[in-house]
């Protein structure tokens, strides 16, 4: 155990703090401005674009404190269970998330294409064909082809994978005191997803322009984009996440046996792997 943790109190309680009431305060203004948006109102784009700078002001401001603290000593073994168990329910809390767009996906799919293609429904919509894609019972939908799985789904795997290859080397470098190969792996698993969301931008592009795919499509629109744009979202932060850590390692904080920005850093990196793998398949391939 390393001299700040031996020394460190026997459970750290933080003082009086604004960040929380700050924080709820750039997310009020991010949802006022958010639903005066979608109704058009002149004023609603700025309170929204102001909510979210100030909400990720306040969060550089608690995170930067909650460093300084465990730098300073004052995180113990104790604390250190209690992030885990709090990064542990925050996962939990996102396998739920992506769980209930699976859960509609797979409800479309398994119960409500073969409901509309029963016999009881053919007099209503006589040319109604319960297949996967489907662009709904009433022609509403204009036409469009759906996506394949390659190949830039099939890359942009092929770069999740491999992203959590390096992330691995990364940690185990760290263990092993091994810094230079840490920040080696840090700086490809950043790399990679940025190639990653590079992928999925061209993606969208494609979907739009030469598909005529897009989130109004129907079913299978709104649950496409719904969840890789979720999912790219959630790149988007792990990627935030690891290049948070990589400047902390190139300032010289963690050790082999205090390291848990990493760890909990690593295991949403990896979480947002296996939802991928999910995605691939039941997306694009099924």
């Amino acid at each position: 155990m390393s001299a700040n943790r031996a020394n460190a109190p026997y459970y750290f309680v933080p003082g009086p703090s604004r960040h929380p009431i700050t924080a709820a305060l750039g997310l009020l203004l991010t949802a006022a401005g958010a639903a005066g948006w979608v109704n058009g109102q002149p004023w609603a784009p700025y309170v929204c674009v102001l909510g979210i700078v100030w909400f990720l002001f306040v969060l550089k401001s608690w995170f930067g404190d909650a460093i300084g603290e465990s730098e300073g000593g004052m995180y113990g073994r104790r604390i250190d269970v209690s992030y885990r168990w709090s990064m542990g329910w925050f996962i939990f809390s996102e396998v739920m998330f992506f769980g209930a767009f699976f859960g509609a996906l797979f409800y479309a799919r398994v119960y409500t294409m073969p409901w509309l293609g029963d016999l009881n429904n053919k007099i209503l919509w006589p040319d109604f064909a319960a297949v996967w894609p489907n662009a709904g019972p009433a022609g509403t939908v204009e036409p469009y082809e759906a996506m394949g799985p390659w190949p830039i789904p099939t890359i942009n795997t092929a770069l999740l994978l491999m992203s959590g290859v390096t992330l691995t080397w990364a940690h185990h470098a760290l263990l092993a005191g091994k810094r230079s190969q840490v920040v080696q792996g840090l700086v490809l698993t950043i790399l990679l997803g940025a190639v990653f969301m590079g992928f999925q931008v061209y993606e969208y592009m494609h979907a739009y322009s030469d598909l005529n795919l897009k989130l109004t499509s129907g079913i299978y629109g709104s649950t496409f984009f719904l969840l890789t744009g979720f999912h790219g979202f959630h790149v988007t932060m792990g990627a935030i996440m690891l290049t948070v850590v990589l400047f902390r390692v190139l300032k010289g904080h963690f050790t082999p046996d205090h390291h848990f920005a990493f760890e909990g850093a690593a295991w949403y990196w990896h979480f947002v792997d296996v939802v991928w793998l999910f995605l691939y398949v039941v997306v694009y391939w099924l």
